[in-house]
């Protein structure tokens, strides 16, 4: 029967969160757990002796000891309030596309839209340094895409990931952010406003306790679960030591498709990118691109996406700025412009969107 607020009870709830917080028990041990005896409840019963045959002498002796009685209680709570939820491998809403991989979660706290889990997706990562251009491009294509009919999958991170998820809920589509910490938390702060737009209008899931704090070890098998969730995984901007690459290596390995927007020769932001296209990874210009790969249909236009018309005078100063940063000065000696005529086409050109500026004075095209 459902409860009180709709919401259909989690079965053994209490086991589930026995089996999934006792230390020094890991996901591999309780599948395998899970496949000897049947379900939680019949693993913790289990005899110490039937256990070791299992699962070796040290996952007996753990589930002896058991978890930390106060998580489990503090776990039960927060399955309580309203939003919060927890999906279980024996679950018929767990993510079906989780099931395909090889260690999928035990177990997934969700706070937000759980319909959005058994969605079509695509994972958006890529550098927490983004450039502007990085950050414009990953939201227009999360918008895109999100409209298209693709749920946007991302981490929560600073930078291209935050940019990914304003995106994706901006479309018709929502957005899913998986998280490295426990659900208690959110990682960065500074995402906090963005944390709660989520769990209001798309999902916050994690597959770590409550409590649990941005260890760099939780990191990578988020990524897992980023991939996992999603039918492709698109990286704009990404250097060659970026988490990034890991998620796009995961997906590989899942049977993901791979895309990624190529870049400047010269930004190191780009070497991760032509990296992964060099290794097969698909070349993408426009959401079409991935649309086309995935096997569905056209994006749409959304009205008032076109910037202003420009005048011919814009367009001269636009065109001498070609796609590389460039200061007002080299500007000014292209175009033959006076310095203080050329600072009022490039202020317009600027509240326009045509351009962005960065540190150090330089400016950037972005349309």
């Amino acid at each position: 029967m459902p409860g009180a607020d709709g919401r259909e009870p989690i079965e053994g709830a209490d086991a589930w969160l026995r089996l999934a917080l006792t230390p020094k028990v890991g996901p591999a041990t309780q599948r395998k757990l899970l496949q000897a005896f049947g379900g939680p409840r019949d693993v913790l019963e289990a005899a110490p002796a039937e256990l070791a045959r299992a699962a070796g002498e040290p996952a007996a002796i753990a589930l002896r000891a058991g978890p930390d009685a106060e998580l489990v209680r503090r776990s039960l709570h927060w399955l309580q309030e309203p939003g919060n939820q927890m999906l279980t491998l024996g679950d018929e809403r767990y993510p079906r596309a989780l099931l395909e991989i090889v260690d999928p979660p035990l177990l997934l706290f969700v706070k937000g839209r759980i319909d959005l889990l058994n969605q079509p997706a695509l994972a958006l990562v890529g550098s927490r340094s983004a450039t502007p251009r990085g950050i414009q491009d990953a939201e227009a294509f999360a918008q895109v895409l999100s409209d298209a009919g693709l749920t946007i999958v991302s981490g929560l991170a600073l930078g291209i990931d935050s940019a990914a998820h304003r995106g994706g809920l901006s479309g018709a589509s929502s957005s899913v952010a998986v998280v490295g910490t426990g659900l208690d938390k959110v990682y960065p702060a500074r995402n906090r406003e963005l944390a709660h737009r989520l769990a209001a209008e798309g999902a916050l899931v994690s597959e770590f306790p409550l409590g649990t704090s941005p260890l760099a070890a939780n990191f990578p098998r988020r990524n897992r679960v980023i991939s996992g969730l999603a039918r492709g995984c698109l990286v704009v901007e990404a250097a060659l030591r970026s988490g990034s690459l890991i998620t796009a290596r995961q997906a590989l390995e899942q049977g993901r498709e791979v895309f990624a927007i190529p870049g400047s020769i010269h930004s190191p932001l780009s070497k991760g990118c032509h990296w992964l296209i060099k290794q097969g990874a698909k070349l993408v210009e426009t959401a079409q691109d991935v649309l086309d790969e995935l096997g569905m249909g056209p994006a749409s236009p959304r009205p008032g996406d076109a910037a202003p018309p420009l005048q011919p005078h814009e367009s001269q100063v636009l065109t001498a700025m070609g796609f590389e940063p460039v200061d007002a000065d080299t500007i000014c000696h292209r175009v033959g412009l006076a310095p203080d005529a050329a600072s009022a086409i490039l202020l317009k050109l600027e509240l326009d969107g045509y351009l962005s500026r960065l540190p150090g004075g330089l400016l950037q095209r972005m349309r």
